[in-house]
């Protein structure tokens, strides 16, 4: 039998937390595509733009945070192994990054 047959890295989520880690990460990723493809090249001069645009983001930056979150706790508690749920744990340091620089570097 071959490693990578019995391998369960290369299977998909086993766990119900797996599968939102997974959503929340793709969620995180189809709101960032929708965001640098149509939101940043708006005219942010209307009043519905500038009500929605915060919350947007928010939730986007929450999506992020949050799938890096489940991860992990998939990863450590369920010992979730699938490649998919390594995957999610990336938009959490990034989004953990980007807000720390929003917060201590000044503009």
């Amino acid at each position: 039998m071959s490693v990578q047959a019995s391998s369960n890295f290369w299977r998909r989520p086993s766990t119900k937390l797996g599968w939102w880690a997974v959503g929340l990460a793709a969620t995180f990723v189809g709101m960032y595509v929708i965001s640098a493809a149509v939101l940043w090249r708006l005219n942010t001069n209307t009043p519905w733009q500038m009500a929605v645009l915060p919350f947007y983001g928010i939730l986007m930056l929450l999506c992020g945070l949050a799938s890096g979150i489940v991860g992990l706790i998939a990863l450590i508690r369920k010992r979730e192994r699938s490649w998919m749920v390594w995957l999610t744990i990336l938009p959490g340091p990034n989004v953990l990054f980007l807000l720390l620089g929003e917060f201590l570097v000044p503009h």
